[in-house]
């Protein structure tokens, strides 16, 4: 172990930390020395979801010195930003053990830094947060909150004055200030308690009021106000807000999991709060099939991810992925937004657009083709779309967007995404289906029969740890000095290196600048439409496959058939990238 790891530990030993810290590094150096190395071997940095880690003493874990410390450089520079503005923040956080510590430790630093901090009482989603900085007109604001992780992990995700996570060159400067407070006794973590206003529900009606204004089918909800939806929190956020999100919206059948409405961050019942891991929904999915329920729905801790499961042309609930849901609410968007005159018919709709990242299916963009409608391309994380909708405001119109990840948006008043406008609008796709006669999977495949069969997968590969990480660029450098030349079988005709903003094209022989900031993913595309991208995650010590494949879909009764192919293929793929 290098002596700086232990350098580290020595200094929080001698530092301004608790008893109990320096109790907990003491034991770390007598039996595992190991988890000193993980804890201290580097210092948690802003990502594609701000800091995320697992809880425990050091500088590479989510603690109250890590969360106080990243607090006093976020207030260092949101100072030096908004020199001439009114400063005001707002907190929340969402179920996970600490939760609540860790927004009240970041309420009173930022309070005691001279900023009006406004704390919500109890827990409540990102996307509420989200949306109440800009209907308080705050300069930013903290989520505290580690989404969909395990129960060992929390989080910090930064906002900003617009309402969205925060980018570029500002999470780079943020860690420069950060790095800059290097022991606790540089952070002001208390004495401006009286800058501290407690928000209770006050926001909860503006919020809910404005996703009613999203509503495109207020008729046909009415019609199917009995329509039985089931719906999970996994423990979390989500608990009262989207209950009652569909309940303003018009549904009245809303049927609970009891267990998991309980704010637990231990999340009891799942082993891990995850909606896009079939487990997290069997209970949900058990009470749907008990009460013979049309639609299940479920959010993760922080209600800003929503997992669905629909009924089939049985008796079925099937599961549907991030891409699929997100295909769903784009083909429904559009063609409200085209039936109600919205959208003009064979015409570029040139004042509108949607935005996806550059892993989620091209299935959106194959329909947004369809009605006119721009489908812009970014880089993966939400934060990316919302940089787009804040760019275009007051110039273009954002019907909405998603990611592959679960993740969906519509409208301009939340700059994220949000689980609970989600909720609302597959339920009301869901009634817009039905007075056609159809269901949503039914819907879904009619949407392969035209747009063609899109299929996808994502494998995921945890490497923990300083070792971890080192193998996890040694992958990455191998894909790129090493560049693949067939995808089961099928020729590579592009590859695209989002670090290197360059695309080389095999059968032109030519090279293309790619126009988006740079990212360490690495994309390749063959010849018969199959992509496989690489990428670590930002917010986990993982690096990710996604695997995409298309086949041509003639009827529903051949769905089965093709679905069965489109899966070998993507068993191929997998093998092919197991090499690594």
């Amino acid at each position: 172990m290098s002596n700086s790891y232990l350098e580290k530990a020595e200094s929080w030993l001698q530092g301004n930390y608790d008893t109990e810290t320096k109790e907990e590094i003491i034991q770390l150096m007598q039996n595992n020395s190991k988890e000193l190395e993980d804890s201290f071997f580097r210092n948690l940095e802003f990502g594609t979801g701000g800091l995320r880690g697992v809880m425990g003493v050091g500088t590479n874990r989510m603690n109250k010195y890590v969360v106080g410390m990243a607090t006093q450089g976020l207030a260092n520079y949101m100072k030096t930003s908004f020199r001439y503005k009114h400063l005001s923040v707002v907190i929340s956080f969402d179920s996970r053990n600490n939760s609540q510590l860790f927004a009240q430790i970041t309420a009173n630093v930022f309070a005691a830094n001279g900023f009006k901090v406004y704390l919500f009482k109890e827990l409540r989603p990102t996307p509420e947060l989200s949306f109440a900085i800009r209907h308080l007109g705050c300069v930013g604001g903290v989520m505290i909150t580690a989404s969909h992780n395990p129960k060992e992990y929390n989080g910090y995700k930064a906002y900003w004055s617009d309402g969205a996570q925060i980018t570029s060159p500002h999470d780079t400067n943020i860690t420069k200030e950060v790095l800059k407070v290097e022991d606790p006794s540089q952070v002001l973590f208390s004495g401006g308690e009286q800058n501290i206003h407690i928000l209770d529900k006050e926001i909860d009606d503006a919020y809910l009021n404005a996703i009613l204004s999203l509503t495109l089918s207020p008729e046909l909800v009415k019609e199917y106000k009995a329509f039985k939806i089931v719906y999970t929190p996994l423990h979390g956020s989500g608990v009262k807000i989207v209950p009652a999100a569909l309940k303003k919206l018009g549904f009245n059948k809303i049927i609970h999991v009891p267990e998991q409405d309980i704010t637990d961050g231990n999340f009891p019942t799942v082993v891990s709060p995850n909606p896009e891991e079939s487990s997290a929904l069997k209970m949900a999915v058990e009470k749907a099939k008990e009460v013979n329920a049309d639609l299940v729905l479920a959010t993760d801790p922080d209600a800003d991810r929503l997992g669905i499961a629909v009924r089939d042309n049985g008796e079925n609930m099937v599961l549907l992925n991030g891409n699929q849901t997100a295909a769903l609410l784009t083909y429904y968007l559009l063609s409200r937004w085209q039936e109600l005159g919205k959208l003009k018919t064979g015409q570029k709709n040139k004042h509108f657009y949607m935005v996806k990242t550059i892993v989620t299916s091209d299935l959106l963009k194959s329909i947004a083709d369809k009605f006119g409608v721009e489908m812009l391309n970014v880089l993966t994380g939400f934060k990316y779309i919302e940089e787009v909708v804040k760019e275009n405001e007051g110039k273009r119109e954002f019907i909405g967007g998603g990611e592959e990840s679960y993740g969906f948006n519509a409208g301009e008043f939340v700059r994220d995404k949000d689980a609970v406008i989600s909720s609302c609008l597959v339920a009301e796709a869901a009634a817009w289906a039905a007075s056609k006669g159809k269901t949503l999977y039914e819907m879904l495949i009619d949407i392969y029969i035209e747009f063609g069969f899109y299929k996808e997968r994502l494998v995921s590969l945890t490497r923990v740890g300083k070792n971890g990480l080192a193998e996890i660029r040694k992958i990455m450098k191998s894909f790129r000095e090493e560049p693949l030349h067939q995808l089961a079988g099928s020729r590579i005709v592009l590859i695209h290196d989002y670090k290197h903003s360059e695309t080389v094209d095999f059968i032109s022989d030519l090279r293309y600048k790619i126009n988006l900031p740079k990212s360490d993913v690495v994309q390749y595309v063959s010849n018969d439409n199959s992509i496989v991208s690489v990428r670590p995650s930002g917010t986990e010590p993982k690096i990710k496959f996604y695997f995409g494949v298309k086949g041509e879909l003639n009827s529903k009764e051949e769905y089965s058939k093709v679905d069965k192919e489109l899966d070998m293929k993507l068993d191929k793929l997998v093998e092919q990238m197991s090499a690594f």
